[in-house]
């Protein structure tokens, strides 16, 4: 029992858990992150098509990178915290 009255002291001392990114910026985030992802998956889908598909997979993976972010950053918005 000790063992737990020795975590609960050390539980009691540690500073409360705070966000690298402050909750405040994350509407703005979601928004450019989402607007950003909007606009190269139009891009992406008017691109000419070519043999070098290297234009093709950075824009798509950009893209993707940013869709991720954007949805992150939305559902943490929300209240949803994943």
């Amino acid at each position: 029992m000790s063992d737990y009255a020795s975590i609960k002291a050390l539980h009691a001392t540690l500073p409360p858990f705070a966000p690298m990114v402050p909750t405040a910026l994350l509407p703005y985030i979601a928004f450019f992150s989402l607007l950003g992802s909007f606009v190269l998956a139009f891009l992406f889908s008017t691109l000419p098509k070519s043999r070098n598909p290297v234009p093709e997979l950075a824009t798509a993976a950009v893209a993707s990178l940013l869709a991720g972010a954007g949805i992150v950053a939305l559902f943490c918005t929300v209240g949803v915290y994943v």
